[in-house]
């Protein structure tokens, strides 16, 4: 495998919404239980996100807006449109609107500041001895682009100073096409960028009317691609990692594909690398494969 599946880019380069009152015609949609069975199992094949029956109501709120958009009049002919033979295109579609993407800069700030002063520097000085050594990180389920550009600034400004013979990579991933397409625009709102610092603001962001845009310098050590991380086959192209951040994703995985999961996200590290999940979230009963560190003000697993 080259080097470009190892790390697919060049060198050069949350909580839930509350469901919506749906209608279609002039009548409210439901979804017979029947129907929302096969849908949830087709759902959970697809990505391995779960949706137990108590969650009915969230799925048949998401749902109702593709039977819109679809022309449809009962969610059996949009599981007849799933279970057709053309259906990837309908499956994007559904994945968008089924996936949580409440994200902002500096979000984690504490994961961020062990990621900076702790993790990055011990990675790096065992590198010391390579030429030209290469520093991943992985930005797994990254939305609209938040988490894997904080980590750009983060280390434009603090790491490469200080490593300057570094080479630094960030892949950020997720299974919607439409957050990767707006993170790849890189255009935010003042709800997203509520957190930034006035001096990362000024140097990192041009003010554009409402919107701010982050400058191309943290655009070009950023690569965006689709990930299903539910999906084998894509993830076994994701290896050579130093530190993953994947947070806030496990929670809406059963306890067989969080395994499935984390068991992927094993693989794609390198040893000694680092895994940061959700302040919520736990591999207690999921993996004993990493090694939990206590750094300070923040947690992450080490595969040793």
């Amino acid at each position: 495998m080259s080097d470009l599946f190892k790390f697919p880019f060049a060198k050069q380069e949350e909580a839930i919404k509350f469901p919506f009152q749906t209608k279609t015609a002039d009548y409210q949609i439901e979804m017979p239980d029947e129907a929302f069975l096969q849908i949830r199992d087709i759902i959970y094949k697809q990505s391995g996100i779960y949706y137990s029956e108590s969650k009915k109501y969230l799925l048949e709120s998401r749902i109702a807006k593709r039977l819109v958009a679809n022309n449809l009049t009962n969610y059996y002919d949009y599981l007849k449109l799933l279970s057709s033979a053309n259906n990837r295109t309908e499956l994007n579609s559904l994945f968008q609107v089924i996936t949580i993407n409440e994200t902002y800069f500096f979000r984690a700030e504490q994961q961020f500041e062990a990621f900076e002063k702790v993790i990055a520097p011990e990675i790096i000085k065992h590198k010391d001895s390579s030429i030209n050594p290469v520093f991943r990180v992985w930005s797994a389920a990254s939305s609209t682009g938040e988490e894997a550009y904080t980590l750009a600034i983060l280390i434009l400004e603090k790491l490469k100073p200080m490593f300057p013979n570094v080479y630094f990579q960030i892949l950020g991933t997720d299974i919607n096409n439409a957050v990767l397409e707006a993170a790849r625009q890189g255009i935010y709102r003042d709800y997203a960028i509520r957190n930034v610092p006035a001096y990362y603001l000024n140097k990192y962001f041009k003010k554009d009317g409402i919107n701010y845009r982050i400058n191309d310098e943290v655009k070009k050590l950023v690569r965006f691609m689709n990930i299903n991380l539910f999906d084998s086959l894509q993830m076994r192209t994701i290896t050579g990692c130093d530190v993953i951040f994947c947070c806030n994703v496990l929670i809406y995985f059963d306890i067989d594909s969080k395994q499935k999961v984390v068991s992927s996200l094993y693989d794609s590290l390198n040893k000694d690398g680092y895994l940061f999940i959700g302040y919520s979230e736990s591999l207690h009963g999921v993996s004993k494969a990493f090694k939990l560190v206590h750094l300070p003000k923040a947690m992450a697993y080490k595969k040793e």
